[in-house]
């Protein structure tokens, strides 16, 4: 069986086996969750439900069916952070190195780490993903205890606040986007400390692996030897922080005299730079979205669509290739042919890249809406492409419908959701196979474009 096993992953690419790496995450994750000690006394979950909720929950989405609250027990609510935790890292990497701890890994796995994280070299892979593993995991246990102990004044019983803070702070470290309120965090839209740590969860899990490790090295020379950022830090570092100061000023602007209209002005900028942050991977929600303006509702799916930052716990094209694809048409129309920022030159390759990733992402995404349109009539357009870009951006902010989706319409987003997740070039390399090198090349000729 062993051989067999070993033989099918020799013909794979390494996109392939990751796509059946999480194929068989999400089984195990729908088992686990149709499981009686996972599930409330008298709690039904439908099996098209529990596929929904556990590629949701594979992909850290935060998207479901059915009001996660009401059905997982105490144990549930355990099993459930840990397949968090697994997607909010990556299921490959941090699977290679339980199912091998104490062991050599081998090139094969490290190859497999390197296409996950989508790192452009697997030397150092194994120590990235490890030290990834314990910083999140002292993240979300500090998180726990601080969550744990400030909601002693919300909860009756200690067991219940330290629960609740344990899944608040997994749920925002991964950007997972769920929530065992039943209200995300509209009961704390007022509380100003619980959003602000929120918010700096949220920017750890979507910020980049690699950025974050890069700022630990920083942290740790600083003042003892000269540090050079990498470009891949600095460019998605900068167009994170560009898109939250623009998200807060355009939402704030749409929202002023309408949702924002009886609200103080520290409200409503808490409320934009929350949503700024929270649209863009962390998937929860301080108030009705549905209140919003069609503007501010455009901006939300606007920025899902673009997602986190590229090895992160984030979906989406990422920040990179849209940062990328801007420089390109800004210096093209300036009659440059190559892209220079920083002191560096951008390769062509991660070019043309942007440019396929972005332009795959908008055919998916426009196909699933089209098709949504089509059999998902009682709702509004604006609906569709706010739950699309929500699942394509593996974010969870919802207007509502997802409960109310039927079976075809729930099959588009889960579709949707792991293609996010695991990312516009694996999904595009796992239906190709391995490359091939060809022995020749034919000759090259103009065409007229544009």
């Amino acid at each position: 069986m062993n051989s067999e096993i070993e033989n099918l992953t020799k013909r794979l690419s390494a996109a392939q086996i990751i796509v059946l790496y999480y194929l068989v995450a999400v089984m195990v994750s729908t088992i686990l969750l149709l499981l009686p000690i996972t599930q409330k006394q008298n709690a039904e979950l439908a099996f098209i439900d529990g596929v929904f909720i556990s590629i949701s929950a594979v992909t850290v989405t935060g998207l479901s069916t059915a009001d996660v609250s009401q059905l997982l027990s105490v144990p549930g609510t355990f099993i459930f952070t840990i397949i968090l935790q697994f997607g909010g890292i990556g299921f490959v990497g941090f699977g290679t190195i339980l199912w091998l701890s104490g062991k050599k890994i081998g090139l094969r796995a490290r190859i497999l780490m390197t296409t996950e994280q989508n790192s452009p070299t697997f030397s150092g892979i194994v120590r990235f993903i490890r030290m990834i593993f314990f910083f999140f995991v002292m993240i979300e246990l500090l998180g726990a205890v601080v969550f744990g102990t400030y909601f002693l004044k919300y909860f009756p019983t200690w067991q219940e606040a330290y629960l609740q803070g344990f899944f608040a702070s997994v749920s925002a470290t991964t950007n997972a986007g769920f929530d065992i309120t039943g209200k995300s965090l509209i009961p704390f839209a007022d509380d100003y400390f619980v959003l602000t740590l929120n918010i700096v969860l949220f920017i750890i899990g979507s910020l980049g692996f690699p950025v974050l490790m890069e700022v630990s090295q920083w942290l740790r020379h600083k003042g003892k030897m000269p540090f050079q950022f990498t470009l891949f830090t600095k460019i998605t570092t900068v167009t994170f922080f560009i898109l939250i100061v623009i998200g807060v000023i355009f939402i704030y602007m749409f929202e002023y005299s309408h949702f924002y209209s009886e609200k103080t002005w520290h409200q409503s900028f808490v409320h934009s730079l929350f949503y700024s942050i929270s649209s863009r991977t962390g998937g929860m929600a301080i108030s009705d979205i549905n209140q919003f303006s069609v503007p501010t509702l455009l901006l939300l799916s606007i920025f899902m669509f673009i997602g986190a930052s590229p090895s992160s716990a984030g979906g989406g094209i990422r920040t990179t290739t849209f940062a990328v694809m801007l420089l390109t048409i800004y210096n093209y129309a300036k009659g440059n042919r190559t892209i220079k920022i920083f002191k560096r030159e951008i390769d062509e390759e991660d070019i043309i890249k942007s440019f396929i990733v972005f332009t795959t992402g908008m055919i998916l995404c426009s196909a699933a809406v089209v098709i949504l349109a089509r059999i998902e009539s009682a709702f509004s357009l604006m609906e569709i492409l706010f739950e699309v870009s929500s699942a394509f951006g593996t974010v969870g902010l919802s207007l509502g419908i997802t409960p109310e989706l039927s079976t075809a319409g729930k099959v588009v987003i889960m579709i949707l959701m792991f293609i996010g997740k695991i990312g516009m070039f694996t999904f595009l390399f796992s239906m190709g196979g391995k490359p091939v090198k060809h022995a020749y090349h034919y000759p090259k000729e103009r065409i007229i474009i544009g």
